[in-house]
Protein backbone atom coordinates (compact mmCIF):
# COMPACT_ATOMS: atom_id res chain seq x y z
CA UNK A 1 0.00 0.00 0.00
CA UNK A 2 1.55 3.42 -0.86
CA UNK A 3 0.24 6.70 0.56
CA UNK A 4 -0.38 9.32 -2.14
CA UNK A 5 -1.03 13.18 -1.55
CA UNK A 6 -2.35 14.84 -4.58
CA UNK A 7 -2.42 18.62 -5.25
CA UNK A 8 -6.56 18.71 -6.23
CA UNK A 9 -6.47 21.97 -8.24
CA UNK A 10 -3.32 21.01 -10.27
CA UNK A 11 -4.91 17.56 -11.50
CA UNK A 12 -8.12 18.97 -12.14
CA UNK A 13 -7.44 22.64 -12.78
CA UNK A 14 -8.83 26.06 -11.86
CA UNK A 15 -11.11 26.20 -15.44
CA UNK A 16 -14.31 24.61 -14.68
CA UNK A 17 -18.36 26.49 -14.50
CA UNK A 18 -19.09 24.23 -11.37
CA UNK A 19 -16.03 23.82 -9.05
CA UNK A 20 -17.28 21.49 -6.60
CA UNK A 21 -19.02 19.33 -9.82
CA UNK A 22 -15.34 19.09 -10.83
CA UNK A 23 -14.10 18.15 -7.33
CA UNK A 24 -17.05 15.40 -6.97
CA UNK A 25 -16.33 13.95 -10.04
CA UNK A 26 -12.13 13.49 -9.11
CA UNK A 27 -12.98 12.18 -6.06
CA UNK A 28 -15.45 9.55 -7.06
CA UNK A 29 -12.85 8.72 -9.85
CA UNK A 30 -9.97 8.27 -6.36
CA UNK A 31 -12.85 6.38 -4.68
CA UNK A 32 -13.36 3.75 -7.62
CA UNK A 33 -9.26 3.54 -7.79
CA UNK A 34 -8.92 3.09 -4.42
CA UNK A 35 -11.51 0.19 -4.58
CA UNK A 36 -8.86 -1.55 -7.03
CA UNK A 37 -6.06 -0.38 -5.66
CA UNK A 38 -5.66 -0.23 -1.36
CA UNK A 39 -3.68 3.42 -0.96
CA UNK A 40 -4.08 5.37 1.85
CA UNK A 41 -4.99 8.62 -1.07
CA UNK A 42 -4.98 12.17 0.86
CA UNK A 43 -6.06 14.97 -1.86
CA UNK A 44 -5.72 18.79 -0.51
CA UNK A 45 -7.43 21.77 -2.12
CA UNK A 46 -6.71 24.91 -2.06
CA UNK A 47 -9.17 27.30 0.33
CA UNK A 48 -6.34 30.19 -0.07
CA UNK A 49 -9.04 32.87 -1.50
CA UNK A 50 -12.81 31.40 -0.25
CA UNK A 51 -12.29 28.83 2.25
CA UNK A 52 -12.88 28.29 6.04
CA UNK A 53 -11.18 30.23 8.65
CA UNK A 54 -10.13 26.43 9.61
CA UNK A 55 -8.33 23.61 7.91
CA UNK A 56 -11.26 21.25 6.81
CA UNK A 57 -10.95 17.52 6.81
CA UNK A 58 -13.40 14.93 5.43
CA UNK A 59 -13.50 11.54 4.25
CA UNK A 60 -15.77 9.75 1.70
CA UNK A 61 -15.16 6.48 0.16
CA UNK A 62 -11.85 5.96 2.16
CA UNK A 63 -10.34 9.26 0.31
CA UNK A 64 -9.14 11.70 3.00
CA UNK A 65 -10.32 15.27 1.50
CA UNK A 66 -9.02 18.68 3.05
CA UNK A 67 -9.76 21.77 2.07
CA UNK A 68 -6.56 24.53 3.17
CA UNK A 69 -7.91 27.43 5.42
CA UNK A 70 -8.23 30.91 4.34
CA UNK A 71 -4.44 32.44 3.84
CA UNK A 72 -3.09 28.70 3.30
CA UNK A 73 -2.36 27.34 0.01
CA UNK A 74 -2.80 23.84 -0.85
CA UNK A 75 0.88 23.54 -1.12
CA UNK A 76 1.96 24.82 1.88
CA UNK A 77 -0.68 21.68 3.65
CA UNK A 78 1.09 19.11 1.40
CA UNK A 79 4.69 20.64 2.49
CA UNK A 80 3.66 20.63 6.17
CA UNK A 81 1.77 16.90 6.32
CA UNK A 82 5.00 15.48 3.68
CA UNK A 83 7.70 16.92 5.79
CA UNK A 84 5.38 15.92 9.41
CA UNK A 85 4.87 12.15 8.79
CA UNK A 86 8.17 11.17 7.72
CA UNK A 87 7.43 8.29 5.07
CA UNK A 88 7.93 7.53 1.64
CA UNK A 89 4.57 9.71 -0.32
CA UNK A 90 3.91 10.00 -3.86
CA UNK A 91 3.51 13.25 -4.06
CA UNK A 92 0.99 14.14 -7.21
CA UNK A 93 1.95 17.80 -8.37
CA UNK A 94 3.03 19.65 -11.23
CA UNK A 95 4.33 22.43 -8.94
CA UNK A 96 7.96 23.15 -9.01
CA UNK A 97 8.36 24.05 -5.24
CA UNK A 98 6.17 20.89 -4.20
CA UNK A 99 8.64 18.71 -6.63
CA UNK A 100 11.42 19.82 -4.77
CA UNK A 101 10.29 19.62 -1.70
CA UNK A 102 8.95 16.46 -1.76
CA UNK A 103 12.83 15.37 -3.30
CA UNK A 104 13.98 16.95 0.07
CA UNK A 105 12.37 14.85 2.59
CA UNK A 106 12.54 11.19 1.00
CA UNK A 107 9.08 11.38 -1.26
CA UNK A 108 8.37 10.69 -4.98
CA UNK A 109 7.19 13.41 -7.03
CA UNK A 110 4.90 12.15 -9.90
CA UNK A 111 3.54 14.50 -12.79
CA UNK A 112 -0.28 15.10 -12.45
CA UNK A 113 -1.19 14.14 -15.90
CA UNK A 114 1.01 10.82 -16.00
CA UNK A 115 -1.36 9.95 -12.46
CA UNK A 116 -4.69 10.99 -14.11
CA UNK A 117 -4.40 9.18 -17.03
CA UNK A 118 -3.28 5.89 -14.87
CA UNK A 119 -5.68 6.14 -12.17
CA UNK A 120 -8.71 7.39 -15.09
CA UNK A 121 -7.54 3.92 -17.10
CA UNK A 122 -7.43 2.05 -13.77
CA UNK A 123 -10.51 3.24 -13.10
CA UNK A 124 -12.10 1.77 -16.02
CA UNK A 125 -10.53 -1.46 -15.91
CA UNK A 126 -11.54 -4.44 -13.49
CA UNK A 127 -8.47 -5.31 -11.05
CA UNK A 128 -7.73 -8.25 -13.03
CA UNK A 129 -7.05 -6.22 -16.22
CA UNK A 130 -5.05 -3.57 -14.20
CA UNK A 131 -2.43 -6.32 -12.86
CA UNK A 132 -1.64 -7.26 -16.33
CA UNK A 133 -1.15 -4.37 -18.06
CA UNK A 134 1.07 -2.08 -15.87
CA UNK A 135 4.06 -2.86 -17.77
CA UNK A 136 2.40 -0.68 -20.64
CA UNK A 137 2.47 2.32 -17.93
CA UNK A 138 6.20 2.20 -17.21
CA UNK A 139 7.92 2.76 -20.43
CA UNK A 140 11.04 5.30 -20.49
CA UNK A 141 9.47 7.11 -23.25
CA UNK A 142 6.95 8.71 -20.23
CA UNK A 143 9.68 9.32 -17.69
CA UNK A 144 11.88 11.10 -20.77
CA UNK A 145 8.62 13.52 -21.45
CA UNK A 146 9.24 14.70 -17.43
CA UNK A 147 11.16 18.48 -17.97
CA UNK A 148 12.77 18.00 -14.28
CA UNK A 149 14.18 14.03 -15.04
CA UNK A 150 16.39 14.74 -17.57
CA UNK A 151 19.68 14.04 -16.05
CA UNK A 152 23.19 15.13 -18.26
CA UNK A 153 25.74 12.77 -15.97
CA UNK A 154 26.80 9.11 -16.34
CA UNK A 155 25.55 6.55 -17.85
CA UNK A 156 22.99 7.52 -20.77
CA UNK A 157 21.69 3.93 -20.60
CA UNK A 158 21.55 3.44 -17.00
CA UNK A 159 18.35 5.71 -15.12
CA UNK A 160 19.22 8.25 -12.57
CA UNK A 161 17.83 7.51 -8.60
CA UNK A 162 15.24 10.06 -9.17
CA UNK A 163 14.22 8.24 -12.57
CA UNK A 164 14.67 4.56 -10.71
CA UNK A 165 12.35 6.32 -7.69
CA UNK A 166 9.82 7.73 -9.91
CA UNK A 167 9.64 4.51 -12.07
CA UNK A 168 9.48 2.25 -9.02
CA UNK A 169 6.46 4.99 -7.83
CA UNK A 170 4.55 4.62 -11.03
CA UNK A 171 4.61 0.98 -10.89
CA UNK A 172 2.89 1.24 -7.41
CA UNK A 173 0.19 2.96 -8.76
Amino acid sequence: MSHIIIDGYNVIGIFHKDMEKARDRFVDLLIDYKKIKAHDITVIYDGYKSGAGVEHVAVRGGVKIIYSRLGERADDVIKRIISKDRREWIVVSNDRDIVNHAWSVNSIPIPSDSFFEIVSRHARRSAEQANEEIADELSCKDLEDDEYLHTFKGNPYKLSKKEKAIKRALSKL
